[in-house]
């Protein structure tokens, strides 16, 4: 969540500062704003809404080679232009933009700041007010690193002072911040994304450091004076990865990417011998374990009970799924030697860095599933896998969902492989993941048929049910959220044979019911429970796997290995989910509230 852009050089910052902030649109945002720096003066523009409003608002004239800038979403106060970041101090001297939740902001404005007007709801005008009230005594650099020594919570900061336009600070805590590596320039920012037209050379600031930044160079330090040597890295992407091309929105150049993402996945772990192989390290870790936790959120919590069957199935280990924000203040019973997985797209996840610290404390081995190389839950787990996803920009998760479970295959099957599972020592997964690939290809191919079934089912409709039995319940729990997220229809996933325990109680005429039919094992079942909705006046439209389907069936799934049919089922739900947000005019890339990375517990 939010987004910060700061620059220190010999250029204009402010094209630097809104590019790089439309890059960072996709994390979420409801208003944003810059501050510029010359030697005369600091001109701050912010507002509520979206970085075209912002940019019309900035003097053609405006002009700074130093500067700082933000997107932010809302955690203390509504999305207005007093809200907005920056923030300055009372007399103007500084001006800070930050991310992240400060817990004991109101605490600190009773004992140091009790007699001052705030302009704002934020906790952020807190830091900015302590920062001016230390430096009445302390040098700007001090004043920093005693506010910072107050703050309890979250962040991502950089801080200007206009007596010093030579310098810029930043610092954080749990929140993302990289400095960025230039000629005569450094920026610093929350994703690499914002400033890879400028700089591929990246340092990562770890929690409780500061760094002083100037246009030749920078200074990384611990909170207590201790000066920090860091190897600088190169990013591992493409300008081009963040662009959307010919594609009307992120998301459905997303979709469309899932095919060769999956192929991706194949090569990065295959051997030599053409055999899926995951590092024996992370294997013999897992198999003495008696225990896996998977901890995830929303779509990664869907990928990891998709996970928990693939596990069992092939390794017989048992498997608990937890949500993140539930699990770190709700501790299950612990066996003797648990191993925790986090499955988290960005890295970034607060909810589940949290659980991750708390288990590290309590002395269990972990292991990350990411899509960024050198984010914080990689850095700071025991193992990683990543996803080879390449970068997600829609906040609606498409690519990543499919790439995590493609991953959790990977890691199941070679658990298998190892212990001897006869299941796993016949399945051929390159090749049951290249079927997967060719069906999610046959399946983007046949976009027109999903748009009709989306402008006839949704496009005025308030609500709508998702029914799976086994491993396509989770499917329709996916396919849920991705309808409320860009629709915002309100859509549940359904066990169907939950639905005669009370759900079926909602059901009434014109009611959209859309069940997942991929397992022959349960097909004359749910078929069942279709009957039964449709007995009560619901609109119904069945997605059957072809070794399934029956005429009448809306849309046909090309059929593949029975334990990977969520790889291929949700692509209609995608897509279902894409065209109903376009019938309804919704902004499909960045729904309302949302973010991406969502970095705030």
């Amino acid at each position: 969540m939010c987004g910060i852009v700061g620059y220190i050089g010999t250029n204009n910052a402010k094209g630097i500062l809104l590019e790089g902030l439309e890059k960072l649109e996709y994390r979420g945002y409801d208003s944003a704003g810059i501050a510029l720096q010359n030697k005369e003066l600091v001109t701050v523009v912010k507002e509520k809404g979206r970085i075209a409003d912002l940019a019309s608002l900035v003097p053609s004239d405006a002009f700074g080679t130093t500067g700082i800038g933000h997107t932010r979403w809302a955690t203390h106060g509504k999305p207005n232009h007093e809200n907005a970041h920056p923030h300055q101090s009372k007399s103007g001297r500084f001006t800070i933009v930050h991310n992240g939740v400060i817990e004991n902001y109101t605490l600190l404005k009773e004992e140091y700041l009790k007699d001052h007007s705030f302009i704002s709801d934020t906790d952020t005008e807190v830091i900015v007010q302590l920062i001016e009230l230390f430096a009445a005594e302390l040098s700007t650099k001090e004043a920093f690193k005693k506010a910072l020594s107050l703050l309890h919570g979250s962040y991502a900061i950089c801080l200007i002072d206009q007596t010093d336009t030579e310098t810029l600070y930043a610092a954080k805590n749990k929140s993302p911040l990289l400095i960025g590596k230039g000629e005569n320039f450094n920026v610093i920012a929350s994703d690499a994304m914002a400033v890879l037209k400028e700089t591929d050379e990246f340092v990562e600031i770890m929690d409780k450091e500061i760094v002083i930044v100037t246009k030749d160079g920078f200074t990384l330090e611990t909170l207590e004076g201790e000066e920090i040597t860091r190897a600088s890295y190169k990013a591992e992407l493409d300008a081009s990865d963040i662009e959307k091309g010919t594609y009307p929105h992120y998301m459905l150049k997303e979709i469309d990417e899932q095919p060769a993402v999956t192929r991706k996945i194949i090569q990065a772990y295959q051997n030599e011998a053409g055999e899926i192989n995951v590092d024996k390290t992370i294997i013999d870790e897992i198999l003495s374990s008696d225990r896996i936790h998977i901890v995830a959120c929303g779509t990664s919590y869907h990928a990891g009970l998709v996970g928990k069957n693939l596990i069992e199935k092939m390794a017989k280990i048992p498997v608990e799924v937890h949500v993140s924000s539930e699990f770190g203040y709700n501790l299950p019973l612990m066996s003797k030697k648990p191993l925790f997985i986090f499955i988290t797209q960005s890295g970034e996840t607060a909810d589940s860095r949290q659980c991750l610290v708390k288990v590290k404390e309590l002395g269990y081995r972990t292991l990350t599933l990411t899509n960024v190389p050198g984010s914080t839950l990689d850095r700071e787990a025991d193992h990683s896998m990543y996803l080879f996803a390449g970068p997600e920009i829609a906040v609606a998760s498409t690519k990543a969902y499919t790439a995590q479970i493609s991953v959790l295959a990977v890691l199941a099957v070679s658990l298998g492989r190892e212990l001897g599972d006869a299941e796993a020592l016949k399945i051929n997964l390159a090749a049951e993941l290249g079927i997967v690939a060719t069906a999610m290809e046959a399946m983007v191919s046949s976009k027109e048929v999903i748009e009709h079934i989306a402008g006839e089912f949704l496009a005025t409709s308030r609500n709508a049910f998702f029914l799976g039995r086994n491993i396509d319940y989770f499917v329709a729990m996916e396919a849920a959220l991705k309808l409320k997220e860009i629709s915002y229809i309100q859509a549940e996933g359904f066990a169907s044979g939950e639905l005669k325990h009370g759900t079926i109680a909602l059901i009434e005429d014109g009611t959209p019911v859309l069940t997942l039919i991929t397992q022959e094992s349960i097909n004359w079942n749910i078929r069942g429970n279709v009957n039964e909705v449709l007995a009560r006046g619901a609109k119904t439209c069945v997605f059957a796997m072809e070794n399934v389907a029956q005429p009448g069936d809306r849309f046909v799934i090309p059929q593949v290995h029975p334990l990977l049919t969520p790889l291929a089922s949700v692509i209609p739900c995608q897509l279902l989910a894409y065209y109903a947000a376009l019938h309804r005019d919704c902004d499909v890339d960045k729904p309302r509230n949302l973010a991406k990375s969502v970095t705030v517990e």
